[in-house]
């Protein structure tokens, strides 16, 4: 609520789920807190304390430079572990899966998720289709709203105010990007802060800058990420992070994120000079900038950690939609000096999918007052 012209946090003595060993299990079963590796913000809190820095924390290990040729794209010599989203995004859901399957059995409800789309997006349908498939999966409830390219802002918060009085719906997503004529800021704020299972709401960003709070939800590219690095056994602390691009629903929350986790952050954007300079010093790197094949195989320290949020439709005559996805990374040349990277497709994607279902199911959970 605004205080002084300035957004005023959610404190633990705002909201009462927020204070540790507020929620109770209503039900004689606790619910599992084991889907997930990313622990609590709260705990990852620790007193700024310049005396207690030590080298505990080295570099990440070095791999040998296949080649020390500028571009590695023809060698494919791929030394690097991939990291593969796909096969975590799938024992996550299954975790989730299994736990839905427990709340029905409870409390005879289920999660539910709702999205409402604007406009004939190609890529918006698909990434809506994938969204419902994966709520069917895991058993959870499914609504979609869908309207004109050109419906007016009054229309989308109509729709947004249905969702938020709907108690079988535990999470509400606006499926961007949203056309031009509409105000995308004005239009989240009016989501549920108890339902924005996609963390774009302002407190929920806020929450996340500041020690001793939390946010009700992190956004789910940005959570899947260090999710990844977690599952695959990478540390954070101490490392030196880079993060290529700012933007609210990656690149800002991802940095952020990797903060908490008390990584040294450097977030590049277009007006960033030298970028290629300041990538080689990154223990990991997330890039998320939009543009296909940005960071190249110079760009990287060897034994670097690579995690390329990139979805880029690159024209293939020979696919049958006509494109193929690359991502914000040349992997290939990537691969020959990385010691872990994500592929695209396969590696991202299907973790933010994933956080999306995790996101809501955590929602059901405080709904229901279940532990």
């Amino acid at each position: 609520m605004p205080v002084g012209g300035r957004m005023r946090p959610i404190l633990p003595s705002t909201l009462p789920w927020l204070r540790k060993g507020v929620l109770r299990p209503s039900t004689p079963r606790a619910f599992s807190n084991h889907i997930i590796k990313s622990p609590s913000l709260l705990s990852l809190d620790l007193a700024d304390s310049w005396s207690s820095v030590s080298t505990q924390y080295d570099c990440l290990p070095s791999v040998n430079v296949v080649s020390s040729s500028p571009c590695l794209c023809t060698a494919r010599n791929l030394t690097g572990k991939i990291i593969d989203g796909k096969a975590i995004a799938n024992r996550i859901t299954s975790g989730i899966a299994l736990e839905v399957k427990s709340m029905e059995k409870l409390v005879r409800k289920v999660p539910g998720l709702a999205v409402i789309i604007v406009g004939q997006r190609r890529d918006s349908q698909t990434y809506v289709r994938n969204k419902m498939i994966a709520c069917k999966e895991v058993g959870m409830k499914f609504k979609m709203i869908t309207l004109a390219e050109d419906c007016s802002e009054s229309e989308v918060c109509k729709a947004l105010h249905q969702f938020n009085g709907d108690p079988s719906i535990h999470g509400i997503i606006v499926q961007l990007p949203l056309p031009q004529n509409l105000d995308e800021a004005k239009i989240l704020n009016n989501i549920s802060l108890e339902k924005d299972v996609d963390g774009f709401h302002p407190l929920n960003i806020g929450n996340l800058t500041m020690q001793g709070v939390e946010p009700l939800f992190i956004s789910c590219t940005p959570k899947g990420c260090i999710e990844l690095l977690l599952q695959s056994g990478i540390d954070i602390m101490g490392k030196n992070a880079v993060v290529i691009g700012k933007s609210n629903i990656v690149g800002l929350p991802a940095a952020l994120l990797l903060q908490r986790h008390h990584a040294t952050v450097t977030i590049l954007h277009p007006f960033t000079r030298n970028p290629e300079h300041i990538c080689r010093e990154a223990d990991i790197l997330i890039a998320a900038a939009g543009v296909p094949n940005l960071v190249r195989g110079s760009w990287l320290k060897p034994g670097a950690v690579v995690v390329d949020v990139g979805t880029n439709p690159v024209e293939d005559g020979s696919s049958e939609h006509g494109y193929h996805l690359v991502g914000d990374v040349c992997f290939e040349e990537a691969a020959g000096i990385a010691s872990a990277i994500t592929p695209v497709p396969g590696g991202v994607g299907p973790m933010t999918v994933a956080m999306l279902l995790y996101n809501t199911f955590e929602s059901a959970k405080r709904a229901f007052k279940l532990k």
